[in-house]
């Protein structure tokens, strides 16, 4: 399926670029301490190797803008700050090495608090990520609109895009976020034709592995299904690992990224023969490993599962204590059950040499 993208102009970030025709990069943030170097580093090159693309960290103190300098030479992508509440931190995250800095503009002070950080900004040409949640909209738009609604954050963003622009200074990217999915779809709708500014997108505040991912997955694919976005954090109330598998599922499942093993499997029922839960989960784990892009089948009985196992490039079709084995829908053999997973393991070892 083709999307009418969103046009935006294009913003650098460190060695990426967002915006314009770019892929739609993947972002998390770090629950470490920041001025913790070691433990920050870690999750980071974790997060990496998920496959984030941009990955943001909270400064909330001197000793946390100081470490990015230390944290930025070890890891390979774009570093943004995380800033609320201090424009003096805002400024030591730029000269410390941020690469990018998300701020609110309505909580750090008077316009010459917030011109103090757009000339810093401007001076070393680093993207401000002006950011409104629906927990941080104004009072007097509370009032306006008599609560949270879509047209409050998208006048909120707007207006803080504003006053960075008429400080000379339009190197943004914007984001609008409300923990209400249907709202924060809704704003995205409204936003998409008043601004060229790349748009970071997400549902805030989601919610934990199962109802962050489902929320989540409703969102960003209404929003990402109309061409709106250039940046996506999925946030859940969990290890950030997981965000990025979620991300990247969300992506590939709506045709916005190629690459990754696709698993399907079925739901298993009063006909399954073999433990079909454990070793679709194992799969599951097992296709990361691997830098492939096929689809792979775990199917349950013989009602559905050859058929099924047929269509993808690689299947299992459960029987009695045992599955078939398929190659491009040609069965290459029988294997008991306790070896279907060591079988899976050797086709994708040795899959370029089909």
């Amino acid at each position: 399926m083709k999307y009418n993208r969103m046009k935006t102009r294009e913003v650098k970030i460190k060695d990426r670029v967002i915006g314009g025709d770019h892929p739609i990069l993947i972002q998390s943030m770090t629950n470490t301490r920041t001025q913790d170097v070691e433990a920050t580093v870690a999750q980071i090159l974790a997060l990496e190797a998920a496959g984030c693309e941009i990955i943001r960290c909270t400064v909330p103190n001197q000793e946390a803008a100081q470490a990015l300098e230390q944290i930025k030479r070890r890891i390979h992508i774009p570093l943004v700050a995380d800033i609320h509440f201090d424009y003096k931190m805002a400024i030591a995250a730029m000269e410390h090495g941020a690469d990018k800095i998300r701020i609110n503009p309505g909580n750090i002070g008077g316009k010459e608090r917030i011109r103090a950080v757009v000339d810093c900004a401007k001076e070393r040409g680093i993207p401000i990520r002006v950011g409104v949640n629906s927990g941080s909209l104004e009072r007097d738009l509370l009032v306006k609109y008599g609560g949270v609604t879509a047209d409050g954050l998208v006048e909120s963003a707007l207006d803080k895009a504003a006053i960075i622009e008429d400080m000379g200074y339009d190197n943004l990217v914007i984001s609008i976020k409300s923990s209400d999915v249907m709202t924060c779809v809704a704003a995205h709708e409204k936003i998409r034709d008043r601004t060229d500014h790349p748009l970071h997108v997400g549902i805030t505040e989601a919610g934990t592995i199962t109802s962050g991912n489902i929320k989540s997955a409703l969102g960003l694919g209404l929003i990402l299904g109309q061409g709106i976005g250039d940046t996506i954090r999925v946030s859940l109330t969990g290890d950030p690992i997981e965000e990025i598998s979620s991300a990247k599922m969300i992506l590939r499942t709506l045709g916005l990224r190629r690459g990754g093993i696709e698993v399907v499997s079925c739901p298993t029922c009063g006909r399954t023969q073999i433990d079909l839960i454990s070793l679709a989960n194992e799969v599951e784990a097992l296709v990361t490993q691997y830098p492939l892009e096929i689809k792979v089948a775990v199917m349950g009985c013989a009602v559905n599962g050859p058929g099924e196992a047929r269509e993808a490039d690689l299947g299992v079709a459960g029987g009695n204590g045992e599955g078939l084995l398929m190659r491009h829908g040609q069965i290459i053999r029988k294997v008991a059950e306790e070896e279907l997973l060591d079988a899976l393991r050797d086709e994708l070892e040795h899959w370029e040499q089909g």
